[in-house]
């Protein structure tokens, strides 16, 4: 696997590097961490990470990344095999691309590396720690909006705080060492689908913080950073199929390429402890308040998503390009669009009619083989922002609420349908999906506690309006 490490000197050393591939502007051995970011998934190689490379080459810093997995060791050991250098292969109708990433300079497993985790997050070389981890992995309680104590990982952390497996388990550990040793404490920026995203994780991070010790959570509140950001850009798994693609491009067999669209994009609150890569000159967007491009995303394209996502589950399609080749699926997905939108306050800077035609684009990309089984998963996580927000203020402001209405039939249908779902409260919706009746079908699952809205439980015409699209998806 040092082929890629060989292919990059040769692509230094060349004076005739193909347009097509891209390589890293600026020296990595001068690269040192400053950066911590959780969640060394494909999404943040693709987008952050990029970002982070891109900005190195208009600005050099200490602004390096050091990668964690909490769970996988496979992603490290490849990673540290190719000197932590992976590709990203950009594909529209135009032709592929390719993008050789260096702002990574070390990676690491929650599952091997904890102690040194632990004390990089404890560096003041340590000035930003960043996060993607998918909604369900924040333990964060629905009804409450506080901490989830029974979730897995933060009753573990309460539990034992100075060994975290969660990931605001190491944020707390991390920012207490800091406080003990006097040094000011990071800038936490979360990157992941949560509206407020930022504000939610210092909710977190505080209530954790004062279970240990209150001293601790005041210091947090008032010393601390969590600048909330948006963050778009689709990026499926990778397959056998991009991996022969990035190695056609670089030359090089690469255990951990990646492909996505040619779209990219992040919107970020500006405000840090102790400076910030020049992510603007990557294009990266900085303004005062992110939640209008938060709501604009989750309920647009991330709501849309979701439509498509389980049509093409119960209609045997497997990617979104596949459910965008049907007509009338795009009609379904514009609908969507148009409905939602009108919650939406106006958003600096973005012409909202041509925001949706562009998502269209961006979903019949035939190039892009987004699963839609893959965006089907976690529906009790993803639901309540991109689908159930919107619904009720539609309600709210005397609409039908129609096409949200047909998203959750859609989703009830396929948990219905559907063997094994993947979902952190599978078994609940099973069990609701076993106590399914005819006359009302919705009930079971509008009585999960702490899913849906008050509102929308003690909307009886609208749930029959579920109920109607239900039994004709079901009979369909």
């Amino acid at each position: 696997m040092s082929g890629i490490v060989d292919e990059m000197a040769r692509l230094s050393a060349s004076t005739h590097l193909s347009a097509a591939v891209v390589k890293p502007a600026y020296d990595r051995a001068a690269l040192k961490p400053g950066i911590v970011h959780i969640g060394l998934g494909a999404f943040h190689r693709a987008h952050q990470a990029v970002y982070t490379d891109e900005a190195l080459g208009h600005s050099f810093g200490d602004w390096g990344v050091v990668g964690v997995s909490l769970r996988s060791v496979d992603i490290v050991h490849d990673l540290r095999a190719q000197d932590e250098l992976y590709s990203v292969i950009t594909r529209s109708g135009a032709g592929d691309s390719a993008r050789v990433v260096g702002s990574i300079v070390r990676s690491l497993s929650g599952t091997e590396d904890r102690d040194e985790i632990l004390a990089l997050l404890a560096d003041p070389a340590t000035k930003i720690v960043t996060i993607t981890v998918t909604e369900k992995a924040y333990g964060l309680d629905p009804v409450s909006g506080g901490l989830d104590r029974n979730h897995p990982s933060v009753a573990a952390d309460l539990l034992s705080p100075t060994t975290p497996v969660g990931v605001i388990g190491y944020i707390v550990e991390g920012l207490s060492r800091r406080h003990s040793a006097g040094l000011a404490p990071f800038t936490v920026l979360c990157c992941d689908n949560l509206p407020t995203n930022g504000r939610i994780v210092r909710r977190l991070t505080i209530e954790m913080a004062g279970a240990r010790d209150p001293a601790l959570a005041n210091w947090i509140s008032g010393q601390g950073a969590f600048p909330s950001s948006m963050v778009d850009r689709i990026v499926p798994a990778a397959t056998e199929e991009t991996r022969a693609r990035a190695e056609k491009l670089i030359g090089a067999e690469d255990r951990q390429a990646l492909e996505t669209e040619p779209f990219m994009q992040w919107v970020i609150e500006d405000h840090f402890i102790s400076g910030r890569p020049a992510w603007e000159s990557a294009g990266a967007l900085f303004v005062d308040d992110v939640e209008p491009y938060e709501k604009m995303k989750l309920r647009l394209l991330n709501g849309s998503h979701s439509l498509i996502a389980y049509l093409g589950q119960l209609k045997g399609l497997e990617f979104v390009r596949d459910v965008m080749g049907v007509p009338e699926y795009v009609a379904l997905a514009r609908r969507h669009m148009q409905e939602a939108v009108k919650t939406l306050d106006p958003v600096p800077g973005i012409d909202l009619t041509h925001y949706m035609d562009q998502l269209i684009e961006r979903f019949e990309n035939p190039t892009i083989a987004h699963k839609t089984q893959q965006i089907a998963m976690d529906g009790t996580q993803k639901l309540p922002q991109r689908i159930f927000a919107g619904a009720v203020e539609t309600l709210a402001k005397g609409g039908e609420a129609s096409s949200a209405a047909y998203v959750i039939a859609l989703w009830i249908a396929y948990v219905q349908k559907t063997a094994e779902i993947n979902d952190p409260r599978a078994a609940e919706l099973k069990a609701a999906a076993a106590k399914m009746t005819a006359d009302d079908p919705s009930a079971p699952f509008f009585s999960i506690p702490g899913l849906f809205p008050q509102t929308l439980m003690e909307n009886s015409a609208w749930r029959a309006r579920v109920n109607v699209k239900i039994g004709k998806i079901v009979a369909g």
